[in-house]
C-alpha cells in the first residue's frame, strides 16, 4: 500500500552546501496496519511524510501510494490519501457539514454520493449534534473530529497522521486515538508520526525509528525490544537517537 525505497530529500543551505533532510529511507507499510515513525524533532519526519502527501519532491528514491508514484501521478496519490495534523486549520465561518461537503466536492464527489458520503462520516464519528455549528464556535475536540471528517470524506485507503494529539487534552487525545483505531480496523493503511510513547504502545503495529535523517531501526515493538535488549520504549529510542 506504501512503498518507499531509498527516498533522499536534499535542500542547499548558503553555508553547509547540500544539506539532506530525508537519507536513504526505506519502509513499507500494509492495509490494516499502522507504522510508527518516531524522532526526535528535524529527524525528517515531516519531511518524509510532506512527501508522501506530494507536497514536497524527492531528490531521488522511490514513494508509492496505493500504487501510484508521487513523482509521476501526484494527483492519484492524492486521491488515495487522507492527512490530518495538529496544526490543520478550520474556517471560522462555515458550519462543521458545510466545511466537509466542501472538501468531498474538492475530491469529486456529487449529488447523493457526496450526501451519503457525509452522512456515513458525520454518524461515525459522531458527529451529528454540532453538524451546524460554526468553526468559530467549536469547541477543540469538535474541531479536530472536523479535521478528520474532512480527511476521510473520500474514503482514501491510506491515512497519514503528523502528531495528531498534539496539545490536546486527554478527553479529546483519546477519542482522537479510538477513531484512528477504527480506521484501521477498517482496513486502512496508516502512517502514524508522535512523540508519545503511549500511542505508539497503544497504536502501532511496526515502528521506524528516525534520527538526522536515516532510519535507525524498524520493526515490531517486539522484535526491537528483543534486538536491543530493552523493555523500555522509550529508553530504547533514547539509546538508539542519542548515538
Amino acid at each position: 500500500m506504501i512503498h518507499v525505497e531509498n527516498l533522499v530529500k536534499a535542500f542547499r543551505d548558503i553555508r553547509r552546501g547540500e544539506v539532506r533532510a530525508v537519507d536513504h529511507v526505506s519502509f513499507d507499510a500494509a492495509p490494516g496496519e499502522i507504522l510508527g515513525l518516531l524522532g526526535p524533532n528535524g529527524a525528517g519526519k515531516t519531511t518524509t511524510m510532506r512527501i508522501l502527501c506530494t507536497v514536497l519532491k524527492p531528490t531521488s528514491g522511490v514513494v508509492r501510494i496505493h500504487g501510484h508514484d508521487v513523482v509521476e501521478d501526484p494527483g492519484r496519490v492524492r486521491q488515495s490519501i487522507g492527512f490530518l495534523s495538529a496544526n490543520t486549520a478550520i474556517y471560522d465561518r462555515m458550519t462543521a457539514w458545510e466545511l466537509v461537503e466542501y472538501f468531498g466536492k474538492l475530491y469529486g464527489l456529487e449529488g447523493d454520493r457526496l450526501r451519503g458520503r457525509l452522512e456515513t462520516v458525520f454518524a461515525s464519528l459522531q458527529m451529528n449534534d454540532f453538524r451546524d455549528i460554526l468553526g468559530a464556535k467549536m469547541s477543540t475536540g469538535m474541531r479536530q473530529k472536523v479535521s478528520i471528517a474532512r480527511a476521510v470524506v473520500h474514503d482514501p485507503p491510506v491515512m497519514i497522521f503528523d502528531e495528531p494529539t498534539l496539545g490536546l487534552d486527554v478527553l479529546v487525545a483519546r477519542a482522537v486515538l479510538e477513531n484512528i483505531e477504527k480506521l484501521k480496523a477498517q482496513g486502512k493503511c496508516i502512517v502514524y508520526s508522535t512523540h508519545i510513547m503511549r500511542e505508539v504502545e497503544k497504536l502501532c503495529d511496526r515502528v521506524a525509528i528516525i534520527s538526522k535523517g536515516r532510519v535507525l531501526a524498524s520493526g515490531t515493538l517486539e522484535d526491537l525490544r528483543e534486538k536491543h535488549g530493552e523493555k523500555d520504549l522509550e529508553e530504547l529510542f533514547f539509546r538508539l537517537v542519542s548515538q
